[in-house]
C-alpha cells in the first residue's frame, strides 16, 4: 500500500498526463488496492471520470473479501444509475453473492429483475449465483424455479439446491435432489458436501448430517480441512459434542477456523472448562486465534459464570492488539449480566468507545428485570424503542418488564402501541426431526396433521408432570389473566409440543432433539428436566442462545443460562 500511495502521488503531481492515461493509471491502482484497502479503492473509483466495468467489478469483489456489507449493492446502484458502463455477468454474480451474505432478499430480487431486463438472466454463471442467493435467503421455492429453468446444472448449482432444502428443514427433499444429482452423473465434490453439511448445522438436521458423513467415507470424497471443519460445526450445533470432538481430534491439520468451531461448540453446549482447555491447546499448537475464537472463549466464560477468567481474556485480547468487534462487547455484557452484575454491565457499556447495538441494550434490560432494577430497565427499554421503533422484541421486553413489576396499566399501554402500529411479536417456534422429516411447531398453533394425538398426549404428560410435584411458574406468563389460563398457555409453548411429538413418535433410548428460535423459559426448563426423568429419555434443546441437555432430571447448564 505504501508503494501504491507513492505511485498515486506521482500521478497527481504530473498534470501533463492525458485524461485517458490518468484514468487508466488510477484504475490499475484501484485493482491492486481493492484487496488491501477497499475504502481507499472506493475513493479512487469516485475520482475516475468514466470508470470501466472492470474497475467496478474489482471493487465490488474487493468488498466481498471483507466482512458482509451493503457496499456492493450501493456500488451496483451507482453503476445502474450512471448507465455506463453496462453491468455484465460478473457484476450480477458478485452482487447476488453480497445479497446472500447479508442476507438482503428485497435488494436481491431487484437485481434479479435487472438481470431479466438486461437479458443476462439466462447466463449459467448468473443463474448459479441467483440460485445460491435464494437458497441462502431460505426462499427455497424461488430457488427451485431458477434450478428447474437451468439447462446446464453444474456441481455448484446442485450444492446450492441441496443446501437450500436442508437449511429450511426439508430433509427428504434435500436427499431427493442429492440422489437426482448422482443419477444425472454429476459427482458431488468437497464444495457440495460443505454446503449440505453447513445447512444441516443451521437446521439441526442431524440424521441427514450423519448420512452425509457416511456418504463421504463410502464414496471416498476427500475429507479435507473444509469438510472436516463443517462436520465439527454440524455435530456441535446438533448437540453431538463428543462426535464433534472425535472428528476434530482425527484432523491431521487444523487451522484457526477448525479450532474456533470446536471452541464455540463447547461454549454453546455449556462446557466452559473444555472450551478454555481447547483454547490453551490452540496456543500451544501456535495457531493464531481470530475474532470468532475469542467470541467462543468469552461466550464460554459467560455461560460458565467465569467472570474473572472473562476479564482476563478480554485484557489479553486488547494487549494483543485485536480490535474488539460488537460481538465481543456483547459477550462481555452477557458475562456480567449472567453473573447478576448488572451495575458492572452498565458501567462497561458506558465505557465502550463505540455506540452499543440494540442487542446489547436488550441484554441489559433482561438483567435489570431479573435484578428488579425496574427504573433503569425502563430507561434503557425506552431508548431501544427510539432506536428500533418497529422491532417487536423491544416492545415485548418493556411489556414483560412492566408485567414482572405487576404494572398492568403500563403493560397494557405498550401492548396497545404494538396493535396501533401493526407490530406483531415473533411467535415461539420449535422443530424436531423425525424419520428424515423436520416437523415445526408454533406456540398455540394446532394445525399439525396429528394435532389430535399430540393434544391427547400433552394432557397425559401434563398430568404426570404435575403428579410428580412440579409447581408451574405461572409468573413467567406475562398476561393479566387467571392462573388456569396461564397454566394452559404454558403447555402450548412450542418446545413442549415438539418434545411431546418426539415422545409420541420415537421409543427409548432414542434422543429427542429440538431446535427453538427463542430462549427457553424458566418453566419449560423445569418441565423438561422432569420429563427427562419421568420418561427416561435424553432431551437436547437448542434455543437461540445455547444447548440444554436434559438427562434424568438434570440439565447440562446446571440451571445457569
Amino acid at each position: 500500500m505504501r508503494l501504491l500511495n507513492q505511485i498515486h502521488a506521482h500521478i497527481l503531481t504530473h498534470p501533463h498526463l492525458s485524461p485517458s492515461t490518468y484514468a487508466f493509471s488510477l484504475s490499475k491502482i484501484l485493482c491492486f488496492a481493492a484487496y488491501r484497502d477497499v475504502h481507499y479503492a472506493k475513493r479512487l473509483l469516485f475520482q475516475i471520470r468514466c470508470p470501466n466495468i472492470f474497475a467496478y467489478n474489482t471493487l465490488i469483489r474487493g468488498f466481498l473479501h471483507h466482512a458482509p456489507s451493503a457496499e456492493p449493492i450501493f456500488l451496483f446502484r451507482r453503476l445502474i444509475r450512471s448507465k455506463f458502463p453496462p453491468s455484465n455477468t460478473f457484476t450480477l454474480a458478485f452482487v447476488f453473492k453480497s445479497c446472500s451474505m447479508l442476507p438482503a432478499l428485497h435488494e436481491g430480487r431487484q437485481v434479479h429483475k435487472h438481470a431479466i431486463t438486461s437479458g443476462l438472466a439466462g447466463n449459467s454463471f448468473v443463474q448459479t449465483s441467483l440460485l445460491n442467493f435464494y437458497a441462502k435467503c431460505e426462499e427455497v421455492g424461488l430457488g427451485r424455479k431458477v434450478f428447474d429453468e437451468m439447462s446446464d446444472r453444474n456441481v455448484v448449482a446442485w450444492s446450492a439446491m441441496i443446501g437450500g432444502y436442508a437449511r429450511v428443514g426439508k430433509v427428504n427433499e434435500a436427499l431427493e435432489v442429492f440422489r437426482e444429482m448422482q443419477k444425472g452423473g454429476v459427482k458431488p465434490d468437497e464444495v457440495t458436501m460443505v454446503s449440505a453439511i453447513s445447512a444441516c448445522a443451521m437446521a439441526g438436521a442431524l440424521d441427514l448430517g450423519k448420512w452425509l458423513h457416511m456418504f463421504i467415507d463410502k464414496k471416498g470424497i476427500k475429507n479435507d480441512l473444509e469438510v472436516s471443519t463443517a462436520l465439527v460445526n454440524m455435530y456441535a450445533k446438533c448437540g453431538c459434542i463428543e462426535k464433534a470432538r472425535a472428528v476434530f481430534e482425527a484432523m491431521p491439520v487444523r487451522d484457526a477456523k477448525a479450532w474456533s468451531s470446536m471452541i464455540v461448540g463447547f461454549a454453546i453446549t455449556g462446557m466452559a472448562n473444555e472450551a478454555l482447555e481447547m483454547f490453551q491447546r490452540m496456543g500451544e499448537a501456535q495457531v493464531e486465534p481470530n475474532h470468532v475464537t475469542l467470541i467462543g472463549v468469552l461466550s464460554a466464560c459467560a455461560h460458565g459464570g467465569l467472570v474473572a477468567e472473562g476479564r482476563k481474556y478480554w485484557s489479553s485480547m486488547l494487549d494483543c492488539g485485536m480490535e474488539p468487534s460488537m460481538e465481543h462487547y456483547g459477550c462481555m455484557v452477557d458475562l456480567f449480566c449472567r453473573a447478576n452484575k448488572a451495575e458492572d454491565a452498565y458501567e462497561f457499556v458506558a465505557s465502550m468507545p463505540v455506540a452499543p447495538n440494540p442487542a446489547i441494550w436488550r441484554t441489559l434490560v433482561v438483567s435489570f428485570k431479573k435484578n428488579k432494577m425496574f427504573h433503569k430497565g425502563e430507561e434503557v427499554a425506552k431508548q431501544l424503542l427510539q432506536l428500533e421503533p418497529h422491532n417487536a422484541e423491544n416492545y415485548i421486553l418493556l411489556s414483560s418488564l412492566y408485567a414482572s413489576a405487576s404494572d398492568w396499566v403500563k403493560m397494557s399501554s405498550v401492548r396497545r402501541q404494538m396493535r396501533e402500529r401493526g407490530i406483531k411479536a415473533v411467535p415461539g417456534c420449535s422443530s424436531i426431526e423425525i424419520n428424515g422429516h423436520v416437523h415445526e411447531f408454533v406456540m398455540g398453533d394446532w394445525s399439525h396433521p396429528e394435532a389430535k394425538d399430540i393434544t391427547d398426549f400433552i394432557c397425559e404428560v401434563s398430568e404426570r408432570v404435575q403428579a410428580s410435584g412440579h409447581e408451574p411458574w405461572i409468573a413467567s406468563v406475562l398476561q393479566n389473566v387467571g392462573n388456569g389460563e396461564k397454566l394452559d398457555a404454558l403447555w402450548e409453548h412450542s418446545e413442549r409440543l415438539a418434545i411431546a411429538y418426539g415422545l409420541l413418535k420415537t421409543k427409548a433410548p432414542a434422543t429427542i432433539r429440538v431446535v427453538k428460535n427463542l430462549r427457553v423459559c424458566e418453566d419449560c426448563h423445569e418441565v423438561t428436566k422432569t420429563i427427562s426423568k419421568l420418561y427416561n429419555r435424553e432431551i437436547i434443546v437448542r434455543d437461540r442462545i445455547r444447548f440444554h441437555k436434559f438427562v434424568d432430571g438434570v440439565c447440562s447448564c446446571q440451571d445457569f443460562w
